[in-house]
């Protein structure tokens, strides 16, 4: 497993490589730059700032010298703060990650809940009530949660705050941990739920059952462990997506996180913020996925790597 995991690691170093000139080359070919506004800028005045932030040169002449960057670990300069990307990102890290951990253990506690309560009731009420609420939740995005959660549980019963995100402070972390978490959850109840029926099915379980152990020591010891690992496999991707960030959420109710500075950066051109946040959610990603192909040896003892 070590051998494996260091190949992988390895191979983190072509990976972000690639993404980072893809992102370098699209970022240049949107029509306008980070300098260019309402009121134009007198030609000196631009001249100096693209020559501050090294823009004056050819495109190569700036993929080469970002690349030398960041092979140094700095993710360059924002534009529009003139501060390092590094220390805007560090200061909005900690309110992403807070409600992308958050939303996870909604998601993931909610989901495997409705998941084996349908799967062990087929057919039945608890069934039926399981899966409409991950399909409603599946179905409707997260904005337009987040409008009938703001209507509902913060201007008519006034449980919660609408703007902003303390941490360990209910009334500013229910609303967007639900209106992010929502969707995952629906997802994951669907997928548990299908590798429950699955794995209800099989041979080992009707002998189980045959032996005498209780229902409940079959779905718990035999029946839920082998059904993690197509729960384990979306798993990953999910929490990847939801720790670095939702846009529309952030934005939506002013978390301050990450994903709020992207969206800027994009509005304002600001290649160094884009290039930033780019490379940490595909480093996130990457991670989460390497953590995640890990932990099937442990869920199921037949895997070897």
């Amino acid at each position: 497993m070590a051998g494996y995991a260091l190949r992988r690691i390895l191979s983190f170093i072509p990976l972000i490589w690639a993404i980072a000139t893809i992102t370098f080359f699209l970022m240049h070919t949107v029509p306008g730059g980070p300098f260019d506004t309402e009121k134009p800028l007198p030609p000196a005045a631009k001249a100096n700032l693209e020559a501050k932030y090294d823009l004056d040169g050819s495109l190569l002449d700036q993929y080469v010298a970002f690349l030398r960057t960041l092979s140094k670990g700095d993710l360059g300069i924002s534009f529009n703060q003139d501060r390092p990307v590094k220390d805007i990102i560090s200061e909005r890290l900690p309110k992403t990650l807070q409600l992308g951990v958050c939303a996870f253990a909604f998601a993931l506690a909610g989901g495997l809940t409705l998941g084996i309560v349908a799967a062990t009731n087929h057919n039945r009420w608890p069934d039926y009530a399981s899966v409409f609420i991950a399909t409603v939740g599946a179905a409707v995005p997260n904005f337009v949660v987040g409008v009938f959660l703001i209507i509902f549980f913060a201007l008519k019963l006034g449980w919660f705050d609408v703007i902003g995100w303390e941490f360990g402070n209910p009334r500013t972390m229910v609303l967007p941990t639900v209106a992010l978490g929502l969707l995952p959850l629906a997802f994951i109840a669907r997928i548990t739920r299908a590798s429950m029926l699955e794995v209800m099915r099989q041979d080992y379980i009707r002998t189980a059952r045959s032996k005498g152990v209780t229902e409940r020591v079959v779905i718990m010891q035999h029946a839920i462990r082998n059904a993690l690992i197509p729960v384990l496999t979306v798993a990953g991707p999910i929490f990847a997506g939801l720790i670095t960030g939702s846009f529309v959420v952030e934005r939506f109710f002013a978390v301050g996180g990450v994903g709020t500075a992207f969206v800027d950066a994009v509005s304002l051109r600001d290649y160094g913020m884009i290039m930033g946040t780019t490379l940490l959610y595909a480093m996130a990603i990457a991670v989460v996925n390497l953590v995640v192909d890990l932990a099937y040896g442990f869920a199921d003892p037949r895997i070897r790597y």
